[in-house]
């Protein structure tokens, strides 16, 4: 579990317009962990986790693009069914409330499994806290031997 920081970005929903932003960030070495586009009619919302935080801002500034910065948590996701439910479960019991999230999945063949989940939430140091304690899987008891009474 990690803090890291998204950069938002609002585009016109026109073709050829997210190539050109992500052609731009290529050009420069820019990557990222983790993306989302979401539309809402005319406009677009592009989110994502570059790596170089600073080189991707410097890009964007070039090409004339705002972008806004926001303060998310990063998690792994273990390749277990229901892993990102769990984490839901975990940040609502404690009353936090999500704002959004988005995950990517690496379940491709010959893939290890596994994902990460970027989580927006209404109080991230309590969040990170709340998922770092004994992990974020749940509590359930793992199958093992019955006890002998129960033979």
């Amino acid at each position: 579990m990690q803090l890291a920081k998204e950069l938002s970005i609002s585009l016109i929903n026109k073709p050829g317009r997210l190539a050109t932003l992500l052609a731009a960030l290529n050009k420069e070495k820019v990557s990222f962990r983790v993306l989302s586009v979401m539309d809402s009619r005319e406009r677009g919302t592009l989110r994502f986790v570059p790596d170089d935080l600073a080189a991707a801002t410097e890009v964007l500034e070039k090409i004339n693009v705002r972008s806004d910065a926001n303060d998310v948590l990063l998690a792994e996701l273990p390749s277990q069914q229901g892993a990102f439910r769990r984490i839901c479960e975990r940040l609502a019991a404690e009353h936090l409330n999500i704002d959004y999230a988005y995950c990517s999945f690496n379940s491709a063949a010959g893939g290890k499994g596994g994902g990460l989940a970027v989580i927006k939430v209404n109080d991230l140091v309590k969040a990170q806290r709340v998922l770092s304690e004994n992990g974020f899987t749940s509590r359930r008891k793992q199958p093992g031997r019955r006890p002998v009474h129960a033979r």
